[in-house]
């Protein structure tokens, strides 16, 4: 007897969002499909009845991030992308910028763990990646305070300091420096809507 297709959707979702937390804990090459199916308490056989193949997983996990494990986290931090206004672009460097993201490997945003990998990846995942760039500017642009001189380059500022800053963070070996690039980043991010 066939699975319905909700019991499809389910298990496509399960999935991937075992494998955005594979990816991001060792990237696109080094994570098996076998690895992925096992982690979701499935077989490799039932892999190509939801995939092509891993690069297409690998571009919904990237995308998944945004209204999956990202909702929740933005949700958790308060961060009302809409309506917010200044408070909501506050929460989000806060949150973003915080020793908690830096150090939840598994939650973190693709921006952060999975940047080389994507600069190789294929161009829908690439698109997939961008969009959340351009998720995480819009939020910015059009949370920041109406009067705004310049919204859509702070915007870009604040993204490339949330993502950069916490790159740096992941890649060094030094925790001390770790921290101070990353505090050093929010509190810089922050001083852009502090007076709003």
């Amino acid at each position: 007897m066939p699975y319905s297709s909700e019991h499809k959707a389910k298990t496509r979702r399960r999935i991937v969002e075992n494998a955005r937390v594979l990816f991001n804990r060792g990237g696109f090459a080094e994570v098996t499909i076998d690895e992925i199916m096992a982690s979701a308490g499935l077989t490799r056989g039932g892999f190509y009845n939801h995939f092509r193949n891993k690069e297409e997983l690998y571009t919904e996990a990237v995308a998944c991030f945004l209204n999956g494990r990202g909702r929740t986290w933005r949700e958790e931090a308060g961060v009302d992308p809409v309506h917010g206004g200044p408070a909501t672009v506050r929460a989000m460097l806060d949150s973003y910028l915080s020793s908690e993201h830096l150090g939840d490997l598994d939650g973190q945003c693709p921006m952060i763990a999975l940047p080389s990998d994507v600069a190789r990846a294929t161009p829908e995942t690439r698109g997939a990646y961008e969009g959340l760039l351009r998720a995480m500017v819009w939020l910015f642009e059009h949370n920041l305070a109406s009067d705004h001189p310049t919204p859509r380059k702070t915007a870009l500022a604040l993204a490339s300091l949330c993502v950069g800053g916490m790159v740096l963070s992941r890649t060094v070996e030094d925790p001390a420096l770790a921290e101070e690039v990353r505090g050093a980043a929010r509190s810089f991010a922050l001083g852009f809507v502090q007076d709003e």
